[in-house]
């Protein structure tokens, strides 16, 4: 069973979309779920859904971590036609994983209290990005 999730973004940050996959996979049994991005410059997560801190501070860490190439500490960096966040985005989508497993049991993605499921958009403009959902009742 498959099915593609469009997520629509509106620059960098972390999308919950945690909600989307549970009423997705109501009435399923026990199995595995796969999810994967398709597009080099996002990743997915799993992460704190309680506080929104978290996702600002994770934002802003990989920000720092990896600046626009119009930062003179990225000035090695030769990709740099489209645009100051492109090659960025590719590096931190590199960093991430662009596919997650998670276990579901009776129909229930099993994570924990305070998880949810996010696709984290690294460039700058508005997206709409596909996330394919894959489930294997096992």
């Amino acid at each position: 069973m498959q099915k593609p999730f469009t997520i629509h973004t509106n620059g960098p940050g972390l999308y919950e979309f945690t909600d989307d996959i549970r009423g997705w996979l109501s009435g399923q049994g026990d199995g595995l779920l796969t999810l994967f991005v398709r597009h080099t410059s996002a990743s997915l997560l799993i992460q704190e859904n309680a506080d929104p801190e978290v996702q600002v501070d994770l934002q802003n860490f990989f920000h720092r971590l990896v600046p626009p190439t119009s930062d003179p500490s990225m000035s090695y960096l030769t990709h740099t036609y489209e645009g100051p966040d492109d090659m960025p985005a590719y590096i931190k989508a590199a960093m991430m994983p662009v596919s997650l497993n998670i276990p579901v049991s009776a129909g229930q993605i099993v994570l924990g209290t305070w998880q949810g499921i996010y696709l984290f958009e690294h460039r700058n403009a508005p997206h709409r990005r596909q996330v394919v959902a894959h489930f294997m009742p096992g």
